[in-house]
């Protein structure tokens, strides 16, 4: 399958680097779901270098927490921790929507049309569902939303966690692409609410309910698919 990213040689990233892109960007996509086995000779051949980039990458994925190494197995990327996903997710619900709630007064119109604009990116999105895309419009919509928060400390909070959960699995979406559609839905009503001059309180509220709407779905998910798994 043809990787997302570009695999020839640009003169700056390493072979191991440029594998590592490679790996990290389809098992963020789904295309390499937890427990698919990596083979370092095959990604050598398909990628055009040696099994030794292949390996370091291997190596350096596992660093991040994104494939795991068994003995007599191999490589194999690893399943997203459920409960970790739940704990970042719950911080995040409450960080982000304290601080989307502080920012919503010092949002400017430009602001406002630029996550409206994201926004209408993110629908476009659901088409073709690109699980990735989807996330990174998503992510700068919210960093709109909540980058004018006057409250340092809190921002600092909202984009460490937001860092963390890369570590974790790149894309909800990845597993979950029916809560998108809601979540475009979700994103017009907290546009309309900051527009409208609402309280904080009230945007708070919202935000918290739109980041616990995509948590619960994600852990509707794990459920079902755990039990597959387990069974």
């Amino acid at each position: 399958m043809p990787a997302h990213v570009d695999d020839k040689p640009d003169g700056t990233a390493s072979k191991s680097q440029r594998a590592r892109e490679v790996i990290k960007d389809r098992i963020a996509r789904g295309v390499y779901g937890p427990g698919h086995r990596l083979v370092l000779g095959s990604l050598a051949t398909e990628l055009g270098m040696s099994t030794v980039p292949i390996r370091e990458a291997i190596r350096l994925l596992e660093a991040e927490g994104l494939v795991h190494f068994q003995h007599n197995v191999g490589a194999t990327v690893a399943a997203i921790d459920p409960v970790e996903y739940q704990h970042a997710m719950e911080v995040l619900a409450i960080v982000e929507s304290a601080a989307t709630a502080l920012a919503a007064p010092l949002l400017t119109p430009a602001d406002l049309a630029k996550a409206a604009g994201l926004n209408e990116q993110m629908r476009t999105c659901l088409r073709d569902l690109d699980p990735v895309e989807f996330t990174r419009l998503n992510h700068e919509f919210h960093e709109v939303l909540y980058g004018r928060c006057p409250n340092p400390r809190l921002l600092d909070t909202v984009r460490r966690t937001w860092s963390g959960l890369a570590t974790i699995r790149e894309s909800t979406f990845s597993f979950v692409p029916g809560r998108a559609a809601a979540s475009v839905a979700e994103h017009d009503q907290l546009v309309t609410l900051i527009r409208s001059g609402a309280g904080a309180e009230w945007i708070e509220h919202l935000a918290r309910a739109h980041r616990t709407a995509t948590l619960t779905a994600f852990l509707d998910w794990e459920k079902e698919h755990g039990t597959q798994r387990r069974s």
